[in-house]
């Protein structure tokens, strides 16, 4: 026995078990401290916020389908049937097709609209028309959705309706391709309108849009609408009987209710009265294996501490071997690093389980602000959580929010990581301002909130700034081009998020294009409507492209961008600038099936460089681009020229030359008498009340912009001399040509 305590090695194992004890005892304490049902309860808790936030997303996407069918209803042409003749007017169908294309393009994930009437075998869709019959058999076929179907459904009296989700055909330019839309249908119940009308929903593009990956991992998402029919469902089980009939609802529209191994949290709009319900796992998966994992390692470890306190043997060697075989280990080697690998190996974990809880806190902490900075207001007790949430987002007792706009100069370069950015302009203003949180908007917008403690540190911070973003353009952030927005100063209160937010975003909307400086200041925005926009020349683009003219067409746009620079507008006046000339010029490309398509992908390209554009160049490159392929698709074919489309256009380019009835007759190759009776019934005028007003239109735009005079202005737009241009013009509009220049002159 005395042999036993004198040697050496067995001290040495019976201390090293000692030690190996006392380490598995102090993990073991922080894995229960940190257990995974503490964890589970604080997702749980991130995941009933992110639940809220979609479900305020479900409720914005139905009322913009609603508002969207109340504005189709408010649109004009209850009939379509000409005054004259009683056929269908087309002029009126083309214009609310414009509508609702406007309306369509406004919702990302919005399908399509449909608009059809009792009387007429006629839809009218966002990208044209056709006969109800064919769009369902050619565009969207579905076995039961056809026309027989809707136009005995629009029969009945029925309220606003949501169908859920199913698989349509749809049509694409080479093939057809599934895809499951929902469908939303108006209800009749009060005419509203003659119209009738179908909304079609894409269903992966309004998950998306409500960003249902922010769930706990296991949960599904159910929709219910008004009579308690689920309308979407991301459960593949989504069986809810005898779950309804449990449920009874709290004054604050909501409940829960636990049933096998799950939770199922309801919630009811104030908004359609759709009920919402989020299924839950009651309880991570495994998780008694692992508690039960964990409590067999601790009872292994008072087991071979009281036999080692026991026996004092040499053979306490196999408690050791069943230690390691419990951490994953093999017997060969040396035992005790082995067993101190395998408890760092579990602290590992558990410290890669804290960074996840950070990564998902973050990201719920961003969720939320951007929730608070949300247009729309949330109810009360939301606002309380929101409020909880954003207590500890800055120390100070007021607060700026600085927008931060970036721009990657070499398009073809590798553009780094949204979060090595964020990290970037982080760790830079930490530096100037220790109270400090960024966010990633979008489009490469970061938020940055900055606390302060005395209203006069703002200016202060305004002087960093500007140094600190030119560093960064030149160094870290030196293949982007920087545009930074402070907002005015705000108490550091939830509800002054909201204005700080649109304060900054101002601060980038009416910033000059020919601005210099990195940082705007949003309290010095100038204010100014100095647009310069010639219709008479945006006609002649028009023209021009539909001509295959590109070089006098660029020339067109190269002259309003550069009078719109010289003046020194907005840069969102410049973007609204660029897409009127682009919606103006788009109008004269010829239709057909392939290039509906094509011309859909020109007009979201372009939008997209306009949103992203840095200064006035690239929105005026992007119309350039845009406008050559325009012109490619443009040349008119070789039709009959006796058609509205290349009489105005003929008219609109030669308006200044002597445009006898005769002469233009013998163009469209057809009798004066023939083109004097058809001119009237297609336009409501006669030839010559036409030209007239196109030549004075041309004429009041060279009066308010041009020195010439009067005699000039008659001769460059037709007329033979000034006393018949001064005799027509004071027939048209009542005074004479120099009494209106005089107006203008005076406003």
């Amino acid at each position: 026995m005395k042999r036993f305590f004198t040697n050496l090695g067995i001290v040495q194992i019976f201390c090293s078990l000692l030690l190996v004890i006392g380490i598995m005892y102090v993990s073991n304490y922080f894995v229960y401290r940190n257990s995974i049902s503490g964890i589970y309860d604080k997702v749980a808790q991130n995941n009933n916020l992110a639940v809220k936030t979609m479900i305020q997303s479900f409720d914005d996407s139905f009322r913009s389908i609603n508002n969207m069918i109340h504005s189709i209803h408010g649109l004009p042409y209850d009939s379509l049937e000409s005054e004259e003749d009683g056929r269908i007017d087309m002029v009126k169908v083309y214009t609310m097709q414009d509508s609702i294309a406007a309306l369509v393009s406004s919702v990302d994930f919005i399908e399509e609209a449909i608009v059809f009437y009792d009387d007429y075998d006629l839809a009218i869709t966002s990208l044209g028309t056709s006969s109800l019959s064919d769009l369902f058999q050619r565009k969207y076929k579905h076995d039961l959705y056809n026309e027989t179907y809707w136009r005995t459904y629009m029969k009945g009296k029925n309220a606003f309706k949501v169908l859920p989700g199913q698989d349509f055909k749809v049509a694409t330019a080479s093939s057809w391709q599934r895809k499951k839309l929902m469908v939303a249908v108006d209800g009749n119940k009060i005419r509203i309108s003659n119209k009738h009308i179908i909304i079609l929903i894409d269903e992966a593009a309004l998950l998306k849009h409500v960003n249902q990956k922010a769930m706990i991992p296991g949960a599904s998402f159910i929709v219910l609408d008004q009579d308690r029919s689920v309308v979407l469902s991301t459960d593949a089980n989504s069986d809810l009987s005898g779950v309804l009939d449990e449920v009874y609802f709290n004054p604050a529209s909501e409940a829960s209710l636990t049933k096998e191994d799950y939770q199922y949290h309801f919630y009811k709009s104030d908004f359609n009265d759709f009920v919402y319900i989020n299924k839950v796992p009651y309880q991570f998966q495994n998780i008694d294996s692992v508690i039960k994992a964990n409590e067999m390692i601790m009872l292994t470890a008072i087991i071979c501490a009281i036999l080692l306190s026991v026996l004092l043997s040499i053979y306490l060697n196999r408690p050791v071997k069943k230690i390691i075989r419990q951490l994953g280990g093999t017997s060969r080697g040396n035992d005790f690093r082995k067993i101190l690998s395998g408890v760092v190996k579990m602290q590992m974990e558990i410290e890669s389980t804290r960074r996840q809880l950070k990564d998902a806190e973050s990201e719920a902490r961003r969720s939320v602000f951007l929730q608070a900075v949300d247009e729309y207001a949330f109810d009360s007790q939301h606002g309380l959580q929101l409020q909880s949430s954003y207590s500890d987002l800055v120390r100070g007792k007021y607060f700026v929010l600085m927008m931060v706009h970036l721009d990657l100069r070499d398009k073809g370069q590798t553009p780094l990581p949204i979060e090595g950015i964020a990290e970037i302009l982080h760790t830079a203003l930490q530096k100037e301002h220790d109270d400090v949180q960024v966010f990633y908007d979008k489009n490469l917008h970061f938020v940055a909130l900055i606390g302060m403690g005395q209203p006069g540190d703002r200016a202060i911070l305004l002087k960093d700034l500007k140094r600190l973003f030119a560093g960064l353009e030149q160094e870290s952030l030196s293949a982007y081009s920087v545009w930074a927005s402070v907002s005015e100063l705000y108490a550091a209160e939830l509800k002054n998020y909201k204005l700080a937010y649109r304060s900054a975003m101002n601060g980038l909307l009416y910033r000059a294009v020919n601005e210099t400086s990195h940082v705007l200041d949003a309290e010095k925005i100038h204010y100014g409507w100095s647009m310069y926009f010639p219709f008479d020349k945006i006609e002649k683009l028009s023209n021009y492209l539909s001509n295959g003219k590109l070089h006098e067409g660029r020339e067109i746009i190269s002259e309003t961008f550069r009078e719109n620079a010289s003046r020194n507008v907005h840069q969102h006046q410049m973007a609204h600038i660029a897409k009127t000339m682009f919606l103006y010029i788009l109008r004269h490309v010829h239709p057909n099936a392939n290039q509906d398509d094509e011309m859909y992908k020109l007009e979201q390209r372009f939008l997209q460089k306009i949103d992203c554009a840095h200064d006035y160049l690239e929105i005026e490159q992007a119309l350039i681009e845009a406008a050559k392929h325009i012109a490619k698709h443009s040349k008119p074919e070789e039709t009959n020229k006796l058609n509205p489309g290349f009489i105005s256009q003929y008219i609109e380019l030669h308006y200044m030359e002597n445009l006898y009835l005769d002469h233009i007759a013998e163009i469209v190759e057809t009798s004066p008498k023939y083109f004097s009776s058809y001119f009237k019934k297609t336009f409501g005028i006669n030839y010559v009340e036409y030209l007239n007003k196109v030549r004075l239109s041309h004429a009041k735009e060279l009066l308010k912009d041009s020195t010439l005079s009067i005699g000039e202005i008659g001769e460059k737009t037709g007329y033979l001399n000034s006393s018949t241009f001064t005799t027509t013009f004071k027939k048209y509009y009542g005074i004479s040509p120099s009494e209106f220049r005089k107006q203008h002159a005076n406003e």
